[in-house]
């Protein structure tokens, strides 16, 4: 039981790359409110190639929770495709933020 409650305290970092209708519909904006309701910190930020990069660390089961709001997306969006990529935690971010 005790490593069940470890884990869940678990820290980590994921690079999430979100494929689909996700530029112009408020895709970013859908994600900073969610990562940050869920403790998160990291970033959103549009690709040239009409992707959404999302960078994310802080809890893994939190990071879980907002990879499946990153499947659904807000209304206009139509996601296509979400793929994660998990690495330690990087420290690097503070806060949840919208990157140009």
């Amino acid at each position: 039981m005790q490593d069940d409650l470890s884990n869940a305290e678990d820290i980590s970092s994921a690079t999430i790359l979100v494929t689909g209708r996700v530029q112009g519909v408020y895709f970013r904006r859908f994600t900073v409110d969610n990562a940050e309701k869920l403790g998160l910190a990291g970033f959103a930020r549009n690709l040239p190639d009409g992707r959404v990069e999302v960078f994310a660390e802080g809890k893994t089961a939190s990071i879980q929770k907002l990879i499946d709001f990153l499947h659904i997306g807000p209304a206009l969006a139509n996601v296509e495709d979400v793929s994660v990529e998990w690495s330690g935690p990087a420290g690097e971010c503070a806060g949840f933020s919208i990157r140009r």
